[in-house]
């Protein structure tokens, strides 16, 4: 059975979140904890949440333990680009890219 949970508009480059992302693929989500914990980037605290409410909703809505679950599939996509713009010299603009992205973690129960 797969669980999942899903984070939207995170105002975090799909750049900077898919390398923490490919750190706990295929693990079980107390060692993914564990290593996120430990990661020294801001942006691995986003995806820990997302590993907690997915093994939560495994939890709460199909009690399953903690325990045995591990991480089946993770990954971020793109999502919606802020665009701005800055004033430059000679009456000229440069454009800022604010970019965004999703994060969706699947967790399955562990194989005995």
């Amino acid at each position: 059975m797969e669980i999942r949970a899903v984070t939207k508009n995170t105002g975090i480059s799909v750049r900077k979140i898919r390398p923490i992302v490919d750190l706990v693929r295929g693990k079980k989500v107390e060692d993914a904890l564990t290593i996120l914990k430990y990661v020294p980037t801001p942006h691995a605290r986003v995806v820990s949440k997302v590993v907690k409410s997915a093994a939560a909703n495994a939890e709460n809505n199909h009690q399953l333990a903690i325990s045995d679950l591990r991480i089946a599939s993770i990954y971020a996509d793109e999502g919606p680009t802020m665009k701005r713009y800055r004033a430059r010299s000679r009456g000229m603009a440069s454009p800022i890219l604010k970019r965004s992205s999703h994060i969706t973690v699947i967790v399955t129960e562990q194989e005995s």
